[in-house]
């Protein structure tokens, strides 16, 4: 049964920085790109950043990019997501989610999120 397991969340001060974790299991992680996103209270699901599985190509939203950083670890069968210089903005659950080979398209697998709060 695939499944995908985000950790690293909790409470970070603003400009402060946390690395969330994913870990994956029944399925071929190493063929399947990964994406991030996050879903703040009252708004809608926003795609974050995506690492596909075909040429190693990043895709970052206008929001995060040049503060977050997405990577793999495919022997580990976990994708990270490296936040930096967090706003109370960036507060939010965050899930990640797989996709065979390319970043575009719907996802095939999700997790069931982590929280990450962003205050003073």
């Amino acid at each position: 049964q695939a499944q995908l397991v985000e950790s690293g969340g909790g409470l970070v001060q603003p400009g402060g920085s946390l690395r969330l974790s994913c870990a994956a299991s029944g399925f071929r992680f190493e063929r399947y790109a990964v994406g991030w996103f996050r879903q703040a209270p009252g708004k809608e699901r926003e795609a974050l950043a995506c690492l596909s599985s075909s040429d190693g190509s990043t895709y970052y939203s206008d929001s995060v990019k040049d503060r977050f950083n997405i990577s793999r670890d495919n022997a580990k069968n976990t994708a990270f997501l490296q936040m930096n210089s967090l706003e109370s903005e960036d507060t939010a659950i965050y899930f990640c989610a797989a996709r065979f080979y390319h970043c575009q398209g719907s996802y095939d697998y999700w997790g069931q999120g982590t929280q990450v709060t962003v205050s003073s």
